[in-house]
């Protein structure tokens, strides 16, 4: 049976001392990112069971691997600290893969940095379920010869009687309509 061995402590550093990290290749909407913060704001304890992982950068900073969006929310909530564990013993090939594990199942991915900058089997391997995107214009159909050439107008109505009355007309003198309410 493996055993996790915990190797590195947590610390607690000046939040301008971390960035966020460049190749992070998971992006997060507005709305989620706005509850990412109520759930700090709401419940700032976990940060302390879940702090960001991090690496020392050659200029001396921390680059996160694990909490992009957690930095953002904080440093949006002027947060002056924030608790880290560092993973500099880790290769490049180990940050790379915990980038995309750590992320696997939440948010969304930024495809055109995935497709230009990681290995895409190495991707399937950590979990990443990869969509197949068709860009080959061989193959794609020209359906335009199947397409009806459909005239309309449409009628904004001011209210549901003049809409109504409208309508009437246009069936006493033959078109073919139908009613939307928008």
């Amino acid at each position: 049976m493996f055993h996790v061995k915990p190797q590195n402590k947590m610390q607690l550093v000046n939040i301008n001392e971390v960035k966020p990290n460049p190749k992070n290749p998971r992006i997060i909407k507005d709305g989620k990112f706005q509850k990412l913060v109520k759930s700090i704001q709401e419940f700032p304890d976990m940060l302390n069971k879940r702090p960001l992982i991090v690496f020392t950068d050659v200029d001396g900073k921390y680059v996160v691997l694990g909490g992009n969006m957690r930095l953002k929310a904080l440093k949006e909530l002027k947060y002056e600290s924030v608790p880290v564990i560092v993973a500099d013993e880790w290769t490049e090939e180990q940050k790379h893969e915990f980038l995309i594990k750590d992320n696997v199942g939440f948010g969304e991915w930024d495809w055109d940095s995935l497709a230009n900058e990681w290995d895409a089997e190495k991707l399937d391997d950590w979990g990443l379920d990869i969509p197949i995107f068709k860009d080959d214009e061989t193959e794609l159909k020209d359906l335009s010869s199947t397409i009806d050439n459909l005239y309309r107008i449409e009628i904004v109505c001011k209210d549901e009687e003049h809409q109504e009355n409208t309508y009437n007309k246009l069936i006493e003198e033959g078109y073919e309509c139908r009613l939307l309410t928008l």
